[in-house]
């Protein structure tokens, strides 16, 4: 299949466009760049109805994804992961619509297969041979992993902090690993400077087009998934946030295909207190957010002092009128315990977080009993070794 429905790029600031099937980073404002398609001609073959009769992966939506050339598509098979309706927890908390999405089975363990089987795909079909990514964990495994799939050459960036199992994931898969004292930031620094050097492509979070692309789908297997609807609030944890970006990228094209209506859910991001730019930004009704000095939680993901999408993610949760809120380490450890016996799902610190901010956002009343709720499971618990030990150690 050739995929003839990308029409432009658009800086997601200033909205210059840029001709598409030619390699960018940033726009030349510093603003992440979006993908743009010819909806109504999209629409034509991409509908609900027809799309459940595809293949059970992220391609199914192959004409809001932005590889021309079906043969240049990197798979591992990812996407279109379960929604588990949450009995046992839903009865505890007096929700009897509470979901799980549970991005962990996705190979390499978490939601960032998603986005990085989108941008290496296009990294092959633009011709690109090396690709670089600064990451505090699972980005840098995914990347890897597709990069080895695609015979590319792969160079990680990892803070000395990220679990052991993301760094011998990386090695493993057959990419360089440097480890840099310091946070993400701090790799995305050094990392500059051998890309300016040797050439290398920078995949970082929302630097360049497709990652997003990828991570969109996730809102697309929403609505499929509850029959249609959309639900009434989505409760995510947020670092760089290329995927909250990305749903409500997502439910915006879905409505003009008339996938959906004019309902959106209720966006809620969630972060570590270690760790809040964004609800720092989001309670000073800032549109930007300052970078959070001295990061620390052991949820390697949440661990990003400063995002280029930082507007971006406020204004889908302002649009959106849901929030951002900061939940401490503690509690996103028993969110994980909480998960695990109830629903036998070991989630990542991430995925534990969440359930801690939806506790928060019942007891204030921001959310109550009736509304479909869905908490985003990002990543595996398998991967992090130290925290379950951690875990173990203080039962």
């Amino acid at each position: 299949m050739t995929n003839s429905y990308v029409t432009h790029l658009e800086c997601a600031r200033c909205k210059k466009q840029l001709e598409s099937g030619r390699i960018y980073n940033l726009c030349e404002c510093g603003s992440p760049l979006l993908v743009r398609y010819d909806l109504g001609r999209a629409a034509a073959t991409l509908t609900r109805e027809g799309a459940a009769s595809r293949p059970k992966n992220l391609w199914r939506y192959r004409e809001v994804l932005p590889v021309n050339d079906d043969r240049w598509i990197v798979s591992l098979g990812e996407g279109f992961t379960p929604l588990l309706h949450a009995r046992r927890l839903g009865e505890a908390l007096g929700l009897p619509h509470l979901y799980l999405k549970d991005e962990g089975v996705n190979p390499t363990g978490s939601f960032k297969a998603r986005g990085q089987a989108v941008a290496i795909s296009m990294a092959r079909e633009l011709g690109l041979r090396k690709v670089a990514v600064p990451s505090a964990g699972n980005a840098g495994g995914a990347m890897a992993a597709y990069a080895a799939k695609a015979g590319m050459q792969a160079l990680v960036y990892m803070p000395e902090g990220t679990p052991l199992m993301n760094q011998l994931e990386c090695a493993l898969l057959g990419a360089e690993v440097k480890l840099v004292p310091g946070s993400i930031k701090d790799c995305g620094r050094m990392l500059r400077e051998r890309i300016e050097h040797e050439g290398w492509f920078d995949v970082s979070t929302l630097k360049e087009p497709y990652r997003v692309e990828g991570k969109k789908t996730m809102a697309y297997e929403l609505v499929e998934q509850l029959d249609g609807r959309v639900p009434d609030a989505v409760i995510y944890p947020t670092g760089g946030g290329t995927g909250l970006v990305g749903m409500w990228k997502a439910f915006e094209e879905m409505a003009l295909m008339g996938w959906i209506g004019d309902k959106r859910p209720r966006m809620f991001a969630v972060q570590s207190t270690g760790c809040a730019p964004i609800v720092r930004a989001f309670a000073r009704k800032a549109d930007r957010a300052e970078e959070w000095q001295n990061p620390e939680t052991l949820a390697s993901g949440l661990r990003v002092p400063s995002a280029v999408g930082d507007f971006l993610m406020l204004r889908a949760l302002r649009e959106s009128r849901g929030a951002a809120l900061a939940v401490e380490d503690r509690a996103m450890l028993a969110g994980m315990r909480e998960i695990a016996e109830a629903e036998g799902i070991v989630t990542a610190p991430e995925g534990g977080a969440t359930l801690a901010a939806l506790k928060r956002l019942v007891s204030d009343g921001s959310l109550s009993g009736g509304e479909n709720i869905v908490l985003f499971l990002t990543g595996s618990g398998y991967k992090y070794l130290e925290v379950l030990q951690r875990m173990a150690e203080n039962a």
